[in-house]
């Protein structure tokens, strides 16, 4: 499966983003979905992944309470609302998928996932 990641951009602190993720190739309904950000000289660090049925989420610790995962598999399409944002949430966001054979499943490291998109910028500014 193909994935490319839109949406980015630079926003003002306390503003909402909304990235999407967009698969080809193979239908998006048969993998989970993750996504992760970057910064230069950090590890990248999970933000949040979605199971194949929409249902189970996980978010990361920084990130909980201000953004929403989800997606419509019928549009092969994965999303991350953003809300209040912050300076810190500055990063390449990456959305990855890997196939799983049970739907509940989720993923929290970025060695579970074999397909990565190319990331989009998020600038936010204080």
């Amino acid at each position: 499966v193909q994935l490319q990641a839109s949406g980015g951009g630079l926003v003002q602190a306390g503003d909402s983003l909304r990235l999407s993720c967009a698969a080809s190739g193979r239908a998006l309904r048969d993998y989970v979905v993750g996504w992760f950000r970057a910064v230069p000289g950090k590890e990248r660090e999970f933000v949040a992944t979605i199971a194949r049925n929409g249902v189970y989420k996980d978010y990361g610790d920084s990130v909980k309470g201000r953004f929403t995962s989800s997606r419509d598999n019928a549009k092969n399409t994965v999303f991350l609302q953003m809300s209040n944002l912050r300076p810190e949430d500055t990063a390449v966001y990456y959305c990855a998928a890997a196939w799983r054979s049970h739907s509940n499943v989720r993923l929290t490291t970025p060695e579970s996932y074999s397909n990565w998109g190319q990331g989009t910028l998020v600038t936010v500014s204080s």
